[in-house]
């Protein structure tokens, strides 16, 4: 419908889209919170019904034993039982796993036999640093300790002083991958959300003037120059490689993706709220993100965001992801209540949790579809089942509490109120 509505209210402060919201967050819950869990170790990705995927000696992506450490450390801020034990769980697994005794460092893929794919992404070491960073603010035991180790891996091995920004990629022996020349966007936007992170978690300000740092070169200067798309893959020089391809459409897909856009509008703001609101930039960057966003990769036609656009802004692969759709309600959210304007992020905010909820949840299996054909029909092409709750539970939560920082750190500032 076209939403003419008279409720003046944004939804995000209604008592019954609150309830609604909470109601889709116990849902991810409960999909996950049991069945994911490898008893051998770490955790299983999880097919449409929510039965284990990858047979009996399944590879464990660094990534998702991360995300489950944070997403059940928000769990157990909010009090839900059985949160605790996923995250000793999981913070086991990285520490005894994934982590590289020899070389030091944290392994991308690991199965029960040892490292099945030994190199050292920052992409992964990002989600480390957030997993020890809201197991801290839980308080595990093992998140100073790790908090601290992936602290020197991401100074000493990763971080780029010149540029402001880190590398890569990493061999097994920290030697440079194929030449050490690319430089992506992604894994440094996921630091800062994970630097913001830990910030909050020690007051230590290194991390946030590395995550200023970092938003100042891919999104001030590098996307301000190209009219705010953001661009993802750089050379070494982080010069823009608008040619690039890569065969891994989901890490490195070619053209600009839209729900990154969004996913920068929402760490921008949060930067300039933990910053002291002193960069003006930051407002004004996350407000042309959001708006490009809603502009260019939202299909006007059929709903969802585009995956992604090439550089003429046209739509490029065509498929509707879940993930994008939950970085637009976080950004919607932030721009509602830190940049009040006319009713545009609101009625963007309601646009797009109505999507979601007509067709990204899963209503009869539970948990969310991931990935949609460009007619919004469930398919598998990037993404073999659901294997991830960190999106779409960020999506459920975040507009329930002040956009004023990372979770673990606004629940606690809440006392745990919804």
């Amino acid at each position: 419908m076209s939403d003419n509505s008279q409720i003046a209210a944004n939804w995000a402060s209604l008592p019954y889209h609150r309830r609604w919201l909470l109601d889709q967050a116990d849902g991810l819950f409960d999909f996950f919170q049991y069945r994911s869990v490898n008893q051998k170790g770490g955790f299983f990705d999880l097919d449409d019904r929510g039965a284990p995927l990858g047979g009996a000696n399944p590879t464990r992506g660094i990534h998702a034993s991360a995300r489950m450490v944070h997403c059940f450390s928000i769990g157990y801020l909010l009090g839900r039982p059985g949160s605790g034990d996923v995250i000793d769980h999981g913070m086991r697994y990285l520490w005894e796993r994934h982590r590289d005794t020899q070389h030091g460092g944290y392994f991308w893929q690991v199965n029960d036999d040892g490292a099945a794919d030994s190199a050292k992404q920052g992409y992964g070491h990002a989600f480390v640093l957030l997993a020890a960073s809201s197991a801290k603010v839980a308080g595990h035991p093992l998140a100073d300790r790790m908090l601290a180790d992936i602290t020197e891996v991401l100074e000493t091995k990763f971080w780029e002083a010149r540029h402001g920004a880190i590398a890569e990629e990493f061999n097994r022996d920290w030697t440079p991958v194929d030449g050490g020349t690319y430089r992506g966007q992604n894994s440094n936007m996921h630091l800062t959300e994970a630097l913001m992170a830990a910030f909050e978690a020690t007051g230590e300000n290194a991390y946030l003037d590395k995550a200023e740092s970092i938003a100042d070169l891919v999104i001030r200067r590098c996307a301000g120059s190209v009219g705010f798309r953001v661009a993802e893959h750089f050379d070494a020089e982080w010069t823009i490689d608008k040619d690039y391809y890569h065969p891994d459409e989901m890490f490195r897909p070619a053209g600009t993706t839209p729900g990154h856009w969004l996913e920068w509008a929402r760490l921008a703001l949060q930067l300039w709220t933990l910053g002291g609101k002193k960069h003006a930039w930051m407002p004004e960057a996350a407000k042309s993100l959001f708006v490009q966003s809603m502009s260019l990769g939202w299909d006007k036609e059929k709903g969802g965001f585009f995956y992604t656009l090439d550089w003429q802004d046209r739509p490029a692969k065509v498929s509707k992801l879940w993930w994008p759709m939950c970085e637009a309600v976080g950004a919607a959210h932030f721009l509602n209540e830190l940049l009040p304007a006319d009713r545009f992020y609101e009625d963007s905010y309601r646009l797009i949790w109505g999507t979601i909820a007509s067709r990204f949840i899963d209503h009869g299996n539970g948990g969310w579809h991931e990935e949609l054909t460009e007619d919004l029909v469930p398919v598998h092409t990037l993404f073999p089942g659901k294997g991830d709750i960190y999106h779409a539970l960020q999506a459920c939560l975040i507009p329930l509490f002040p956009a004023a920082g990372s979770l673990t750190r606004v629940i606690v500032e809440a006392g745990g109120h919804i």
